[in-house]
């Protein structure tokens, strides 16, 4: 039987419409797409299993890339599970400073400049030798903070609700990722999210800094990217 006339363009004016809704994104997130291998999870969902499966990593690596009033920030940081940590942090014209946490004992070693920042007195007795740093060392406080990813995944957990799905691609490392994007009050944020294996997040792009102490750019946005999950470090303590 032949549908009346009306009948088929009403029919026909919804199936355009569905479609372009579909290739506008203006379909509820929960949608179920084809992003595989994601397809049947809505981008909140996506972004805690990325959340969970990283905080779950024995180890992992992160480069972290900020800003503060002493110049940009940049650390390379390993870290596992038990609390072992490496960090390597360069903050501009402030200088550099290398930590080692292994058993729960710090150390730290810094340049000239590092220590002039820090006023710490006299710098050149200090420069290039392992400390125990003291409770008023703002930076080591900072770099012992990258020590926890936590730092950067706890800053993105109140942000999941606004979780919008966007393409997959290949990211920096090679791997396939989902781009995810977000927004709060403080800005857009964006994750990328390894599509292959185990859901870990790659690369994490939050409006703020907000990494505490003072130092790092609280209101600077900051870029962390994580890598060389489950692969073992020593951090061996070395004499001061």
């Amino acid at each position: 039987m032949r549908l009346p006339a009306r009948a088929s363009a009403a029919a026909l004016s919804a199936a355009t419409a569905l479609t372009l809704a579909t290739a506008c994104g203006m379909l509820p997130d929960d949608a179920p797409d084809t992003t595989a291998p994601y397809a049947r999870l809505t981008a909140p969902e996506v972004v805690n299993k990325a959340r969970a499966a990283t905080r779950a990593a024995k180890s992992v690596r992160m480069t972290v890339e900020a800003a503060s009033p002493e110049g940009p920030v940049e650390a390379f940081v390993a870290t596992d599970i038990r609390g072992e940590c490496t960090v390597t942090l360069s903050m501009g014209a402030a200088g550099t400073m290398e930590l080692v946490r292994t058993g729960g004992t710090v150390r730290t070693r810094s340049d000239a400049a590092m220590l002039r920042s820090a006023s710490t007195a006299p710098a050149e007795n200090l420069a290039g030798h392992w400390v125990s740093p003291t409770v008023a060392d703002r930076h080591a406080k900072l770099a012992e903070r990258y020590c926890d990813r936590e730092t950067f995944l706890g800053r993105l957990a109140p942000k999941t609700g606004t979780a919008r799905k966007g393409p997959t691609a290949a990211a920096g490392s090679g791997t396939p990722a989902l781009t995810v994007t977000g927004s709060s009050r403080d800005g857009n944020w964006t994750a990328d999210i390894a599509a292959e294996g185990r859901p870990f997040l790659l690369k994490l792009r939050l409006p703020r800094g907000g990494t505490g102490g003072g130092t790092g750019g609280g209101t600077a946005p900051v870029t962390v990217e994580f890598s060389a999950f489950d692969k073992p470090f020593t951090a061996s303590l070395p004499k001061p």
